[in-house]
C-alpha cells in the first residue's frame, strides 16, 4: 500500500500550455482513422465516380476534339473535376462526423476533453482537408492516365486545393452543428453545395455565358477556388486571379470565424 502511494505521488500531472497538441492531434487522427478505414468508400469510390463523369462529358456528349481556353475540353475538364471531387469530400467528412457524432449521442465526447474551440475547429476541419487532399491526389492520378495534364503554376494548385478543402471543411462543420438529423445535411448538400459545384464553371467556361450571368459568377465563391485551381494547370483563367486569392482568403476567415463562434457558445451542441 505504501508502495503504491508512493508512486502516485512520484507521478506529475501533464500540464499544458497555450495549445493542447497532445489533445488536437488526437482529435485530428481520430477525424483521418475515420475515413481511412473505409478507403474504398471515401478515397476510390470518388475516384471511380470522377473518372465516369470525364467519361461521359468527353466521350459520350461528344466532348472530344473540343477546345476550350485554347487546350483540349478533356484537359479543360479535368481540374474542375479534380476539384469537385475535393470540395464534396471534404464537406462530407466533417458534416457526416458531427452528425453521426450528435444523432448517436456521442458528441460529448468531443466535447469534454480540454480541448478550445479553436482547437475542435482546427483538429475537425483538418481532417476534412486531408481527405479532400487525398483524393484530389487519387483522382488526379487517375485521370493522368487518360488525360495529358500538365502543371502550369504549381502554386496555385496548392493554394486552391488546400483553401478549397478548408471552405468546403469548415461550410460542412456549420452544417452539421446546425443539423439535427441525416435529413438536414442533405438538404444543405442538395440544395448549397451541389449548386454551388455545379454553376461554377466546373464543365464549361463562363466566358460562354451571357455577360449578366458572368457577373453572377463572379458572386459564387466556388468559381475562385475552380478557376485558380485550373489556371495552376492549364495558364489560362476566367476572372481575376488576385481577386480569387483575396476571396478565398477572406471566405475562409469568415467561416472559421462563425466555425469558431459555433463551438465557442455550444450552439446547438449543448442540451
Amino acid at each position: 500500500m505504501q508502495h503504491q502511494t508512493v508512486s502516485f505521488a512520484a507521478r506529475s500531472v501533464r500540464r499544458m500550455g497555450r495549445v493542447n497538441g497532445r489533445g488536437l492531434w488526437t482529435l485530428y487522427m481520430k477525424e483521418v482513422r475515420r475515413f481511412l478505414n473505409v478507403f474504398t468508400q471515401t478515397i476510390l469510390a470518388p475516384m471511380v465516380t470522377t473518372l465516369l463523369f470525364l467519361a461521359i462529358f468527353t466521350l459520350a456528349l461528344g466532348g472530344g476534339g473540343r477546345q476550350v481556353g485554347g487546350v483540349d475540353f478533356a484537359v479543360f475538364l479535368a481540374p474542375g473535376l479534380i476539384m469537385m471531387s475535393m470540395v464534396q469530400n471534404s464537406f462530407a467528412n466533417t458534416s457526416s462526423s458531427l452528425v453521426i457524432a450528435k444523432v448517436q449521442g456521442n458528441i460529448v465526447d468531443i466535447l469534454m476533453p480540454p480541448l478550445s474551440a479553436s482547437e475542435l475547429t482546427l483538429g475537425i476541419a483538418g481532417g476534412g482537408v486531408t481527405r479532400g487532399l487525398l483524393v484530389g491526389l487519387a483522382v488526379g492520378l487517375g485521370m493522368w492516365l487518360f488525360v495529358p495534364m500538365q502543371i502550369h503554376a504549381p502554386l496555385f494548385v496548392l493554394y486552391h486545393a488546400v483553401m478549397a478543402s478548408l471552405m468546403l471543411a469548415l461550410l460542412g462543420m456549420i452544417g452539421g452543428i446546425w443539423s439535427e438529423k441525416f435529413d438536414h445535411i442533405a438538404a444543405v448538400t442538395n440544395f448549397v453545395i451541389t449548386p454551388f459545384s455545379f454553376l461554377s464553371g466546373t464543365f464549361y467556361s463562363i466566358e460562354r455565358l451571357p455577360p449578366v450571368w458572368q457577373t453572377v459568377a463572379h458572386f459564387n465563391p466556388f468559381f475562385y477556388m475552380i478557376d485558380g485551381f485550373r489556371y495552376g494547370f492549364i495558364g489560362h483563367a476566367d476572372g481575376s486571379l488576385v481577386a480569387g486569392l483575396i476571396v478565398m482568403a477572406l471566405f475562409n476567415l469568415f467561416l472559421w470565424t462563425v466555425t469558431h463562434r459555433m463551438f465557442a457558445t455550444g450552439y446547438r451542441l449543448k442540451p
